[in-house]
């Protein structure tokens, strides 16, 4: 039975998506033996729901663009990536390298790191829960032994980089900051992440983008130190720790290596 049906689904969801696929033969109603005008009718109902789908976790990505321009945007991606799940938690998980490629929006070079950070938002809301390290924690820890220490961060961290002052544009056109003209153009990093209820969005101090990632890979707090201030001469290690730890971003601090999970974007 397996064998039988699997093609006939897999060609009632190509035909869904292809208005040029002709009705499934199998399809019928009460009223006609194919009911072009019904399936019609069904289709545009899954394509607009899809479009809905990726509305809802791109709505900075839209603001930009425009309703219009984002409908049609996200009708292209859809015919050339359609769902692979009936969750659709994390459709649209590929619709920023679509972005990235689409020449109609060539010459809004910042918008598929728009579509990134709000891609992340998503990962970072449903990732796995985790309890914030207590700032106290970091008291207990001796100072001659600091540089040696590894630290775990939250499961829904996500770290983004980019050429493009990517914070600042999306908090203009998510209604976290006022739109204005950006007077410096310059690239920002940014930390995504949800060590609560909520997620947050955190413009990285230069270098804590290399900082937090060496953190990621177990690193000693030391080598991390190291690599934040390689790629950054205006690393500041008091302002990133203030950073990691106000913003509740560790789960655990230890001498040993420890077991973590993180998602990086570029």
């Amino acid at each position: 039975m397996a064998d039988t049906v699997a093609p006939w689904q897999s060609h009632f969801a190509d035909a869904l998506l292809n208005a040029d696929r002709p009705v499934p033969d199998a399809v019928t109603s009460h009223s006609a033996r194919m009911p072009q005008k019904r399936f019609a009718v069904y289709r545009n109902n899954v394509v607009a729901g899809l479009i809905s789908a990726l509305r809802a976790q791109f709505p900075a990505s839209e603001r930009i663009v425009g309703d219009e321009f984002f409908a049609d945007m996200a009708r292209v991606y859809i015919d050339t990536e359609p769902p692979r799940s009936p969750i659709l938690t994390n459709y649209g998980d590929g619709f920023a390298d679509f972005v990235a490629n689409f020449a109609p929006a060539a010459d809004i070079a910042y918008l598929a790191d728009v579509v990134r950070l709000e891609a992340a938002r998503t990962r970072a809301y449903h990732a796995a829960d985790a309890v914030p390290l207590a700032p106290s924690r970091w008291q207990e820890v001796d100072p001659l032994t600091l540089s040696d220490i590894r630290v775990a961060l939250h499961p829904s961290i996500n770290i983004l980089r980019s050429v493009h002052p990517i914070v600042t544009i999306w908090a203009m056109n998510c209604g976290e900051a006022e739109l204005s003209s950006i007077e410096t153009w310059t690239g920002e990093d940014a930390v995504i992440a949800r060590p609560g209820h909520d997620v947050i969005v955190r413009r990285l101090p230069p270098g804590g983008a290399a900082f937090l990632a060496a953190l990621s890979t177990n690193a000693t707090l030391g080598d991390a130190v190291q690599a934040g201030a390689a790629d950054h001469p205006a690393f500041d290690l008091a302002a990133n720790l203030a950073g990691l730890i106000g913003a509740d971003l560790a789960t655990e601090i230890s001498v040993t290596p420890i077991h973590i999970h993180q998602e990086h974007d570029r």
